[in-house]
């Protein structure tokens, strides 16, 4: 097995040796030459963006054939790391968490968070057009979520007379995923509706329990590393074109999921009484004006609601309201639910983009965000509110001094003001200089987090392999955060190599650290009895540095070959109220290494086919966490095929097979310890998409010699 794995890895890396020993010039649509508009806000190519961007291509996402966003950008990127859960995905980029990651759908918010987790399966990975990565928080555009930076998902943009699409694709554990959407043009108006759909029967890789947490050795446990599930979403988008350079726009969805949970038959291990179920809804308006002199300005309105429930499915005594009055033991039976929480968040944004003198371009703008809290079980009282407003403005300057020497500089400020923690102002500033096929680029940004109510006031119990009791604190500071780095690009016919090195320092950062069940309040003690006790707070210092390396080389029209590498380091420190002295601790889920490889080709036989072959692998080192262990090390490989079939002009179809985790890597260890990847082994998967698309010009552009460009943008 070992002999195949090293012989596939040098055959990957012998063709792309060869290929470029006889590099030809790069195709029209290269990935260079990508609009990119995260950093910003306002667009740029990519090689001349201020602010350091990595971007997932459309053919690079074509070709991989990604099931979920954590399998794209684990696959596809080097600096992001998942724990999946049943409540969603715990995500870590450069060293920080999911609260630290502000992810973006069309550069709006994703609202899902739960458990510190978030539910990244609300986004359809068939309707993703590219993704666009900015390391740091450093923009003056994005608020308190964005220390560790964003992720902004860009979406397809459907403007087809009719377009009619549908996709199904399926894998080794009756996984199911459906994709149908239906969109059309008529006069102003435009319309996209999506429906999504994935059910999984889950998995287990091992029915040991971890022995350090059981009376006995439990080997015949029921618990599942990935639980079964079905999820499904519906989704409109709506727009309205009035007046020439006045667009208007209403976006609604509504989300379901539900989580099934096997029971066992060890009390206190396996035994489950309720599965998890999730509703979320959405709704937002807005609009876009485009004056004569290019001029933008834009004005929006959320509302996004989740909520989380038990279902019970056997009968259960835990907390619950009697009278509207907390009774314990209440008694809940099957085919009850109860809420346990219900977060919903209101937002208004109002931004323009203005043309100055001297060429300099200015954004400013206006926020106001309303976040309500209902979890009448964890948190004390029911209830709890946040309210935050910022204003903002960033001018960027750009100056020539010849044809190929440039400056390009941004600066930006953010005011901030939260209801509970008062006014704070925060600087950015990012600058890069041109030389030819170089770029040198340099950011210092300052971050501002307040925290969640979830982390002031949540209370919440855990039960597996012993009753675990976390605990809000109504004491928590907020956090600050000084970001800096520095990096430098070289470009050249299709070859493009990035060397960045940052240092991120959170003062104040929020984590949940174990405390002695002697500091838990006497009356929430002997309720629950906990084995151990986790509470939210602020660490003294957290500091995150390394280095992130990325190649990408365009061989010829047809081939893409690319690697990633980061290096990561963590120091942290808590102050120990019970030993009184600083105690280092460890960032949970930090990996010094991690990296990936890929090599793609695409080649179009005839006007009517095209084959798109890809063989990616990706790799970690050891994870640390501050409980239960290390996550082990890990190296995973896959193989991706595609067929492009398209006749009558407007009807095409496709086919992707492939192998996910070639050489069938399964971690073992005990339940509840899998930290380091959840992956089930070898997994065949196969998809079918079918489109109908009027209206759209399709390129089909022949050369003598059989070679046929590509469709689309790389």
């Amino acid at each position: 097995m070992n002999r195949m794995k090293h012989l596939i890895i040098w055959i990957a890396a012998l063709l792309g040796l060869v290929q470029t020993l006889g590099a030809q010039e790069p195709m029209e649509g290269d990935s260079l030459q990508e609009v990119v508009v995260t950093g910003t806000g306002t667009q740029h190519l990519l090689t001349s963006a201020p602010v350091q961007t990595e971007v997932i291509t459309s053919r690079m996402l074509r070709n991989y054939g990604g099931s979920s966003i954590e399998d794209i950008l684990g696959g596809l990127t080097a600096s992001f790391a998942f724990n999946e859960g049943d409540m969603g995905s715990q995500m870590q980029m450069n060293g920080l968490g999911n609260s630290y990651i502000l992810v973006l759908v069309d550069g709006k918010r994703l609202h899902g968070d739960n458990g510190g987790e978030n539910d990244l399966s609300i986004i359809d990975p068939h309707n993703i057009e590219r993704i666009e990565i900015v390391k740091g928080a450093s923009s003056a555009l994005y608020g308190s979520d964005a220390i560790a930076g964003v992720v902004n998902i860009i979406t397809k943009k459907h403007d087809s007379a009719l377009l009619l699409e549908g996709t199904t694709r399926v894998d080794r554990y009756n996984g199911l995923q459906l994709h149908d959407g239906v969109g059309f043009s008529l006069g102003r108006v435009k319309s996209y509706t999506n429906y999504q759909m994935q059910q999984s029967s889950g998995w287990q890789n091992t029915a040991t329990e971890d022995p350090r947490q059981t009376e006995f050795l439990i080997t015949d446990s029921r618990n599942n590393t990935v639980n079964p599930s079905k999820k499904w979403q519906v989704a409109e988008h709506l727009t309205y074109e009035p007046l020439k350079g006045l667009e208007l726009y209403a976006d609604g969805s509504v989300y379901y999921k539900r989580i099934y949970r096997p029971c066992g038959h060890h009390p206190g291990v396996d035994v489950k009484t309720y599965d998890l179920r999730y509703n979320n809804a959405s709704a937002s308006v807005g609009g876009k004006w485009t004056t004569n002199r290019k001029d933008v300005v834009t004005l929006d309105v959320d509302w996004n609601r989740h909520a989380y429930y038990y279902d019970f499915t056997a009968l259960t005594l835990t907390d619950g309201f009697y009278n509207d009055r907390p009774t314990s033991y209440f008694p809940y039976y099957r085919g009850q639910d109860q809420l346990q929480s219900d977060q919903q968040r209101t937002m208004a944004s109002l931004k323009g983009i203005f043309a100055l003198p001297y060429d300099n371009r200015l954004s400013a703008g206006a926020e106001w965000r309303y976040d309500w809290l209902k979890a009448p079980n964890r948190v004390e009282g029911g209830r709890a509110t946040d309210n935050t407003e910022a204003v903002y403005v960033q001018d960027e300057w750009r100056h020539d001094f010849s044809e190929t020497v440039s400056t390009h500089l941004t600066a930006g400020l953010r005011l901030t003001n939260n209801e509970q923690f008062g006014l704070h102002l925060t600087p950015k500033l990012s600058a890069m200089l041109a030389a030819g096929d170089f770029r040198l680029r340099a950011s210092w940004s300052q971050g501002f987090k307040t925290p969640t109510p979830k982390e002031l006031h949540y209370r919440y119990v855990r039960d597996m392999n012993g009753t675990y009791l976390y605990l809000g604190n109504t004491s928590l500071k907020p956090q600050t955060s000084n970001y800096y780095s520095l990096g430098g690009e070289y470009t050249r016919k299709g070859f493009s190599a990035t060397l960045t090195a940052y240092y991120n320092q959170v003062d104040d950062m929020i984590s949940l650290v174990t405390i002695p069940n002697s500091q838990v309040p006497g009356d929430l003690y002997a309720q629950y009895m906990p084995l151990k006790s986790r509470q939210y707070q602020n660490l003294e210092s957290a500091k995150t540095k390394g280095i992130d390396f990325t190649l990408r080389y365009r061989i010829s029209g047809e081939w893409l070959v690319g690697a990633a590498y980061s290096y990561l380091d963590t120091d942290a420190e808590v102050y120990d109220t019970e030993h009184d002295r600083l105690q280092k601790v460890v960032i949970d889920g930090m990996a010094h290494h991690k990296g990936n490889a890929f090599a793609q080709w695409n080649h179009r036989f005839t006007p009517v086919y095209q084959l798109g072959v890809g063989l990616y692998g990706r790799f970690s080192t050891k994870r640390y966490y501050q409980l239960n262990g290390d996550g082990k090390g890990y190296q995973i490989w896959k193989l991706s095929t595609s067929h492009d079939i398209t006749y009558e002009k407007a009807s095409s179809m496709r086919v992707e097979v492939g192998i996910d985790n070639i050489f069938d890597y399964v971690d073992r260890t005990p339940h509840g310890l899998h930290l380091g990847t959840t992956t089930p082994g070898r997994t065949v998967y196969a998809s079918l998409t079918i489109r109908f698309n009027q209206g759209k010009k399709i390129n089909t552009h022949y050369k003598s010699n059989s070679n046929y460009k590509q469709d689309e943008q790389d």
